[in-house]
């Protein structure tokens, strides 16, 4: 047994624990033991029962508000287990400080989360704020409300359907987020080279309507990762990386970001890959378990999310990743997702379809993918098998239309098609 995010171990009872009560409460709970080091060894405890009144006590006087708690003595006495679960009152604090576990310990929050907390407690979303600028324009909003849901007139009533405006408050921070301009940031894109000392394209939208910038984003992508086929009279459009699979995941980054932070969502272009990263982890209330499954959604902006919506930009809440898991299905290569405490990245391959690779066909592929040409002699030493099973497997792939064999002898090269 050792500590986590959501368990703590003291041998004593000091007023330092409390500080760990008001981290549990403001998120999403947590045990403190009490009797055992560091290491999870029971120490025990002098005197069980008035180690649990002066644990009552402590919290009692201390924590505000009242927090909910559940005391265990444990190990005949020897231990206490405080449980302690996610309030819906926050901030809950000690000494008129709010704190949060960060990995093992427990630290106080900065203005910043402080805010986020009072307005969970009250709960409002920042979307819902008044906006600071009231002096706001929609042509943008309201040529795409014509164009795809077919609306006759937008005036201001539409604007209180859409929950961005109200009488007492005006325009609330949607509002502004939508607006054609605005104080909120955008989206940062950069379209490497060979390597990241090489910038291509560097192109930043920022305090434009979020759908002004999503469009934008799209039109760089199809730039990169687009292309016409000709094969006689017909023209085939072509993706080298799954254009929905890229509408899906900006649009995702748009949705779930967090507002308040003044940061952009970044798009960095590969040759290999696109990398999406949006500002803001994910939001209280789901895990990243159930981020990836899509078995629970938790929307951060809501009337941001019924815009896009309404608009088609998404289509049901809450299934975006495995849209873009389905994208790829059929992918040799398939999307990642990372998720940390401040942020969200997704990374979509190129898609190149599974032609029945066997698992050691895969991993020469997997080669010949960071590279143009390679002979023989620089394939083997990547691979656990000898030079002529790697000479068959190349081969097999050659059969298969997935490997390009060029010149003779020892000038032989190989090359993905």
């Amino acid at each position: 047994m050792r500590e986590t995010r959501t368990m703590e171990f003291k041998e004593q009872v000091t007023n330092t624990f409390l500080k760990t009560v008001s981290a549990f409460s403001n998120y999403d709970g947590g045990e403190i033991i009490f009797g055992i080091d560091d290491n999870g060894n029971i120490i025990g405890l002098p005197d069980g029962k008035q180690a649990r009144l002066d644990i009552e006590n402590k919290i009692n006087d201390s924590i505000t508000p009242q927090p909910d708690y559940i005391l265990e003595l444990q190990n005949n006495g020897r231990t206490i287990k405080l449980t302690v679960k996610g309030g819906i009152q926050k901030p809950y604090l000690y000494k008129s400080k709010a704190y949060k576990r960060n990995d093992t310990a427990t630290i106080e929050v900065d203005r910043l989360e402080l805010s986020r907390l009072i307005l969970e407690g009250k709960n409002i979303s920042f979307e819902e704020l008044p906006c600071e600028d009231q002096n706001l324009k929609f042509d943008i909003l309201c040529r795409k409300l014509k164009e795809h849901i077919r609306i006759e007139n937008f005036n201001q009533d539409t604007l209180k359907t859409l929950n961005l405006y109200n009488a007492s408050g005006g325009y609330n921070n949607a509002a502004g987020i939508l607006s054609d301009e605005n104080r909120f940031p955008g989206i940062d894109i950069v379209k490497f080279g060979e390597s990241i000392s090489i910038i291509q394209k560097r192109a930043t939208f920022d305090h434009i309507s979020v759908l002004a910038a999503n469009d934008k984003a799209l039109e760089v992508f199809k730039d990169y990762y687009r292309y016409e086929e000709i094969k006689g009279a017909d023209r085939k459009k072509v993706e080298r990386i799954p254009e929905a699979a890229f509408r899906e995941a900006v649009a995702n980054a748009l949705i779930h970001r967090a507002w308040d932070v003044d940061s952009q969502i970044r798009v960095l272009m590969y040759d290999d890959r696109v990398e999406i990263i949006s500002p803001g982890g994910l939001p209280s209330g789901i895990t990243e378990d159930e981020y990836l499954s899509g078995k629970l959604s938790v929307l951060r902006n809501r009337t941001l999310a019924n815009v896009f919506y309404r608009l088609g930009y998404v289509e049901i809440f809450g299934t975006g990743i495995l849209r873009i898991k389905q994208l790829y299905e059929e992918g040799l290569k398939q999307p990642e997702f990372e998720v940390s405490e401040n942020t969200i990245k997704i990374v979509l391959p190129l898609f190149e379809k599974n032609l029945d690779l066997t698992k050691d066909e895969q991993k020469i592929y997997a080669i010949l993918s960071k590279t143009v040409l390679k002979s023989i002699s620089e394939i083997t030493p990547c691979v656990e098998f000898g030079k002529s099973k790697t000479t068959q497997l190349l081969k097999a792939m050659n059969e298969k239309g997935v490997v390009k064999i060029e010149g003779r002898g020892k000038g032989t090269r190989y090359v993905l098609r």
